[in-house]
């Protein structure tokens, strides 16, 4: 079976993505587990940023890559957190802080004007210098919550809520989150798209 870097060092993309692409055909091994840093995310744009990510693991291990570049992008706020929401806050990977954050510059916008979505952009590489990647995009249509509900989940799950199961991402089980979230959306895509190609 064929070894596929997963160009992420964050353990909630892990733990979302593995059980999605344990069968597509490659054994899937973070780039933290082979030493792999990050990579500079200087990107204007999420497939920018996917691209960024997927060259880097594959040029650092000579493997195959895929990588996800996502947000949550707010009406209210022009489009905000979005490329920078993982670092809305300031700090990399303070949940806690970019949710006051939002909360805060919402305070006070009605139900009705809280509409948002969480965007995932999926790139798959076979070579870091791939001129043909695998793209697969996956869009989730929400609104933000007044406060924090539920304990599953990470970053902005807490305050993100699913009209269609009437709560919060961080109240849905991890089963049913990875079929419909933006990242399952994209990552589903993706395994079609690499099937058409398996099989043309």
């Amino acid at each position: 079976m064929k070894k596929l870097v997963l160009a992420t060092s964050n353990r909630g993309k892990v733990i979302e993505m593995q059980p999605l692409l344990s069968d597509i055909g490659y054994t899937i091994i973070t780039q933290t587990e082979l030493g792999v840093s990050d990579a500079i995310e200087d990107g204007h744009t999420f497939v920018e940023n996917a691209l960024i990510k997927a060259r880097h693991a594959s040029a650092s291990t000579g493997l195959p890559a895929i990588a996800d570049d996502s947000g949550l992008i707010i009406d209210a706020l022009n489009g905000a957190p979005g490329l920078i929401s993982a670092h809305y806050a300031g700090v990399h990977g303070d949940a806690k802080g970019n949710i006051a954050k939002v909360l805060a510059e919402l305070k006070g916008i009605p139900k009705e004007q809280r509409s948002a979505r969480f965007y995932s952009l999926i790139v798959m590489l076979k070579h870091a210098d791939d001129p043909q990647p695998l793209i697969a995009e996956g869009i989730w249509e929400g609104e933000i919550l007044e406060s924090p509900r539920g304990e599953n989940g990470f970053g902005y799950d807490p305050i993100f809520f699913v009209r269609e199961h009437q709560c919060s991402a961080a109240e849905l089980s991890a089963d049913i989150k990875n079929h419909i979230s933006h990242r399952g959306r994209a990552l589903l895509k993706l395994r079609e798209l690499l099937n058409a190609r398996i099989n043309s």
